[in-house]
């Protein structure tokens, strides 16, 4: 299917080393089609619930459509008991996924308060007997993204890294960050290089990559087999173009200009109206829209007027009206 390829999880040949994050409430079928049209090798779905799916809920149903999209999508599970996941994992792979990936670090409350998500690094064994039990249901490469571990005081990554290695994960991403740290402080890329240096498994690194140089250098500093762009494209999807071009040694592409940013949230704009309708698209657009215009002139202005429309016509007559203003500026 490819020709020359950087990673292979199983049998899933990736074109280069840049894989994007699962978000949720972010990575819907929207962002991920803009994702993919700046060349990332894989991206992922927003995380789904595996009860959820058990129980048919309608809106989790939806984060599953990926229908139409380019090959290769990685949909993220979570949950905490070995056979609920494997039931899920059998609907998740009958939907047409061509990797799954198992949570085992969103640090947000309301999802380690019923042990899942990072609090499963705090019961390695069990983590083990999931993987194991989700490889055993599909036949699809399962993967698993992990944190630093729950906390500074108990790391580790490696030792449950080598105990799903055992169980058949395919690849592992490391976030180098603890539960207890959620997005703060620096990501340790040196808990990345330990894992690498631990399983035979590719290991992705995950944290802390704002721009290029950055995927340049977590891959020379843990040697990982790929990277993970998370909270870095949000507003900014050519970070994932530039990266690609970085670790291929490609020449970079400029920084989008103002217009090319506005256009691209109009663009993401239409996309999410035309999947979701004009209400729930608006307003699920309105935190996206903000990041596009981030650190420009007035946006603060305009972010609030933003959040208080409710029509696509009425954005881009503002977007029109914002556009003269940065223009009159250079």
């Amino acid at each position: 299917m490819f020709g020359e390829f950087f990673v292979e999880i199983n049998k899933i040949k990736l074109e280069n080393s840049v894989i994007t994050a699962p978000m949720a409430g972010i990575t819907d079928k929207a962002f991920r089609e803009i994702l993919k049209s700046m060349g990332a090798a894989m991206v992922c779905t927003e995380m789904v619930s595996d009860k959820a799916l058990i129980y048919a809920n309608k809106k989790t149903f939806e984060l599953l459509d990926i229908e139409g999209e380019e090959y290769p999508i990685c949909v993220q599970l979570f949950g905490s008991e070995p056979d609920v996941m494997a039931k899920a994992a059998k609907i998740i792979s009958s939907k047409g996924a061509h990797v799954l990936d198992i949570n085992m670090g969103c640090p947000a409350p309301k999802i380690v308060r019923n042990g899942e998500g990072s609090a499963l690094m705090l019961k390695p064994k069990l983590a083990q007997e999931i993987v194991d039990a989700v490889v055993q249901a599909v036949s699809i490469p399962v993967t698993v993204k992990m944190r630093k571990g729950w906390d500074v005081n108990s790391v580790n990554a490696v030792e449950v890294a080598r105990l799903v290695e055992e169980a058949g994960a395919a690849a592992i991403t490391v976030h180098g960050r603890a539960r207890d740290q959620f997005y703060t402080g620096q990501a340790d890329w040196g808990i990345i290089a330990d894992v690498k240096n631990a399983v035979s498994i590719p290991v992705v690194g995950n944290g802390d990559i704002w721009n290029p140089e950055d995927g340049q250098k977590i891959m020379a500093e843990t040697g990982c087999d790929a990277v993970m762009v998370g909270r870095g494209m949000l507003g900014n999807p050519w970070l994932v173009k530039r990266t690609v071009e970085a670790l291929t040694n490609s020449d970079l592409s400029k920084v989008p200009t103002l217009d090319e940013r506005l256009t691209m949230a109009e663009r993401h704009l239409d996309r999410v109206v035309e999947l979701k309708g004009e209400i729930t698209g608006v307003r699920q657009m309105r935190k996206h829209l903000a990041w596009y215009i981030k650190g420009l002139r007035d946006a603060a202005r305009v972010r609030t007027e933003i959040n208080r429309l409710t029509q696509k016509q009425e954005i881009n007559e503002l977007f029109l009206r914002y556009r003269k203003i940065l223009e009159n500026d250079r």
